[in-house]
């Protein structure tokens, strides 16, 4: 896969992650390397850990043990003297600036129109005057075809419509890597093709993006790299072609044979 940006940001370092949910392991000493510019896909069953690792990746689930970098970051943490220091919450706020997040049921904000959902991120961080936010806002509702529906409420939208103007506010504050948490599993069949159909728009324009998803047809056609998980553990992970198609683990055949 061509990629347009060459000096790509996001590289995300996910070292010796655990975390438990009481006695049970969500995940368990989970380690990948994701480089920048990419698309990783993870797949697995129900209850493997996926959305778990997802969300330790900004720090919205604190593991147990281990640490996300993203570039040079601790996502977090502050590393001083060689110690790891818990980030104040404010402060890891700061640091998903530079982490969009998509999440399964969209969680627009229904009092706020399409527009305003979209400013909202970069007006509350100061990253642009208000005349420069509806500027990029209905750049980005023309990249997700949508730049008709600025002044509509969230609930006059399709559940399709709604995850694209999900997406739209991911990227308004310019993330150096974007989160999609099974991003078409709420919607109805007719229209997951038009949310893929954006991602795979996003994919071509070098951005890191870690996708969890069971769209396998997905995968083989955007994905770089494959994480397949299964409680908890990182059953087997590489280059897309080689873990949809020769597969080296029984579990990860076993599961791509009652998908694909």
């Amino acid at each position: 896969m061509t990629k347009a940006v060459k000096h790509a940001l996001g590289h995300i370092s996910i070292q010796h992650v655990s975390k438990k949910f009481g006695a049970e392991y969500a995940l368990r000493n989970v380690n990948l390397d994701l480089p920048a510019g990419s698309v990783t896909v993870i797949l697995g069953p129900s209850g493997s850990g996926k959305t778990t690792l997802l969300r330790t990746i900004n720090h919205l689930e604190k593991a147990d043990e281990g640490v996300v970098k993203i570039d040079n970051d601790f996502m977090g943490y502050r590393l001083k003297n060689n110690v790891l220091y818990e980030l104040k919450e404010q402060e890891i706020l700061k640091q998903r600036i530079h982490v969009g997040y998509v999440f399964q049921n969209f969680n627009l904000f229904p009092h706020l129109t399409v527009l305003q959902n979209i400013i909202e991120a970069p007006l509350a961080h100061k990253k642009m005057n208000k005349s420069q936010a509806i500027h990029q806002a209905q750049q980005l509702l023309a990249s997700v075809g949508l730049e008709e529906k600025a002044d509509a409420w969230p609930q006059q939208l399709s559940g399709g419509q709604q995850q694209r103007v999900a997406i739209a506010r991911a990227l308004a504050l310019e993330p150096k890597v974007i989160l999609f948490d099974e991003p078409t599993s709420a919607l109805d069949p007719e229209l997951v093709g038009e949310v893929l159909a954006v991602i795979k728009q996003l994919a071509k324009l070098g951005k890191t993006m870690v996708v969890v998803t069971h769209e396998v047809g997905f995968a083989k056609e955007v994905a770089d790299y494959v994480v397949f998980m299964d409680k908890g553990i990182v059953v087997e992970h590489g280059r897309a072609d080689m873990v949809l198609n020769h597969p080296t683990q029984q579990r990860t055949q076993n599961f791509l044979s009652k998908v694909i």
